[in-house]
């Protein structure tokens, strides 16, 4: 399976692992499934940590070197942002789900509004 973590999972998985849900470091450790993430995560990283968010203090070249693929971010997803209902007003949630849904993927969130949405998504 493909699977694009949300953000909290790639901050879990790179700086408090314990704090990660059992399902998810279940899911990134089955070497069947394919990890992916997205720059939207790593944007929200970078402009949360100069904000002085301590939740987003984390390296954020540690993450690209974690040996996950990354998913570019295309001028499809825009285009499928309007068709999302307006569930969830968080931009970098909602270009997630976007690339999720556009590429066929499984989103694994923790995060129980973006769960929400229809399609391959998949809490944790």
């Amino acid at each position: 399976m493909k699977l694009l973590l949300d953000t909290p999972l790639l901050l879990w998985a790179a700086s408090a692992p314990d704090k990660m849900p059992k399902a998810a470091r279940e899911l990134i450790d089955d070497t069947q499934n394919e990890l992916y993430f997205s720059p939207t995560s790593l944007w929200e990283i970078s402009i949360k940590n100069s904000l002085g968010r301590p939740d987003f203090q984390v390296d954020v070249r540690g993450l690209l070197d974690n040996g996950y693929n990354e998913l570019p971010i295309t001028s499809e997803y825009a285009v499928f942002l309007p068709t999302l209902p307006p569930l969830h007003k968080d931009p970098f949630d909602r270009i997630l789900i976007a690339q999720a849904t556009v590429e066929g993927f499984t989103l694994s969130t923790a995060d129980t509004v973006v769960a929400d949405y229809l399609g391959s998504i998949r809490k944790v």
